[in-house]
């Protein structure tokens, strides 16, 4: 695979996957997506100020959303202590993601990081203990079950969920779960109801990544935050009425893979055949309702 940058709005890179028609990041920007989706909203700056953060980064990608989250903590605590897992299906991604335009945007500790991780799937540095696990991310996430890593920031980036429905059911959220420590959160991009529905049904609690500190009641959020109702740190920004009332529409059917194994096909099969059986509100009248 030849992969090919592609400039975002604030002047990082990203890369289109033939495979999933879509690229890895928002065209707005690439870098400042792993900064304000993830690294931010997920406590990094108070987790660094502890000495220890322990991350697991669903979806590596070109490594972004770590090296986002690296240049954050050493920022605030050179001498921190971090453990970051990270698990990618296609290694020739990482690999790509090292040429020198694509690295020049970032600290050089950081890039030093994302070189090795990309030839050598391991790195420590500065304090750093970083693995990289390649292969579907259903099945790599044994590995850091069997460890007992519970993670203090879960970064969940997969392509969109109609795109790769596989990494959005209810049993690979609930396998993730497993790896969340009681008072972590996870972040992710998405704001599907079908993905926030499958959060709750494993017992978390979300909350928005708003675009504003007051977002209208009909404004639709940057993306979702998750974590266990006990253990949080603060207060969750709370969705809009609009995006709570779009939980309860046939949107709001979550996805479901039983085995862990299905495919695409198949398990927006299965989901067309439970919103067709559904009794919920459809999603037009919802719509129509909010003026969507």
């Amino acid at each position: 695979m030849i992969w090919v940058p592609q400039q975002t709005g604030d002047g990082s890179f990203t890369f289109f996957s033939e495979t999933f028609g879509e690229a890895f990041h928002s065209d707005k920007g690439a870098k400042s997506e792993a900064f304000e989706k993830f690294a931010q909203v997920t406590d990094l700056v108070a987790l660094a100020h502890q000495g220890t953060v322990r991350i697991l980064d669903v979806c590596y990608g070109l490594g972004y959303n770590s090296a986002a989250a690296l240049e954050t903590i050493w920022q605030v605590n050179p001498d921190c202590h971090i453990e970051l897992y990270a698990l990618e299906l296609d290694p020739t991604v990482p690999i790509a993601a090292t040429s020198p335009n694509l690295l020049e945007s970032w600290t050089p500790d950081v890039r030093e990081v994302l070189i090795a991780l990309a030839q050598d799937l391991q790195c420590d540095l500065r304090g750093l203990n970083a693995t990289l696990l390649i292969g579907d991310a259903r099945k790599t996430i044994s590995s850091v079950i069997a460890s007992g890593f519970q993670a203090d920031a879960i970064f969940f980036d997969p392509f969109s969920p109609r795109k790769c429905p596989q990494l959005w059911t209810v049993e690979f959220f609930q396998l993730v779960k497993t790896c969340l420590a009681s008072s972590g959160k996870l972040a992710t991009y998405s704001r599907s109801a079908a993905v926030r529905s499958a959060l709750i049904e494993v017992g978390l609690v979300i909350g928005s990544i708003p675009l504003e500190a007051n977002p209208l009641s009909k404004q639709w959020s940057m993306g979702t935050v998750a974590a266990f109702e006990s253990g949080l740190r603060s207060t969750l920004p709370e969705l809009s009425p609009m995006e709570w009332d779009h939980l309860m529409t046939k949107a709001g059917i979550p996805y479901r893979d039983s085995s862990l194994l299905g495919t695409q096909a198949e398990i927006l099969a299965q989901h067309e055949i439970e919103q067709n059986e559904s009794q919920r509100r459809s999603t037009s009248s919802w719509r129509r309702q909010w003026g969507v």
